[in-house]
């Protein structure tokens, strides 16, 4: 029995969102995110909601949280460790501890 021409537009519909083979991007892949600025610090005190304030190099003070794979990976930070922050381009006074040095 053959399709009727609203069931083959139907599957037509469905085949044009299919799966993205692995290593491309969708066409129109959205806004680019400004590049982060990356500097180090030193932890000077713990605060709620693994928030910690900290003292750059340059004399700054900065108040930055711990990033999803620290967290996930249960990695402790504690006063007086030297980590690498990712300041954002917009506030320049919060960023996020991307890794611990050891």
């Amino acid at each position: 029995m053959p399709k009727s021409n609203a069931s083959k537009k139907a599957a037509v519909k469905n085949n044009a969102k299919a799966a993205v083979a692995p290593g491309q991007k969708r066409a129109g892949g959205g806004r680019k995110k400004k590049e982060a600025i990356e500097v180090e610090g030193i932890v000077k005190l713990p605060l709620r909601n693994a928030m910690f304030r900290i003292d750059l190099a340059n004399g700054h003070e900065v108040l930055a949280h711990i990033s999803g794979k620290m967290r996930m990976n249960y990695i402790k930070i504690v006063p007086g460790d030297r980590v690498l922050i990712e300041l954002s381009p917009y506030d320049l006074s919060r960023g996020r501890i991307t890794y611990r040095f050891r």
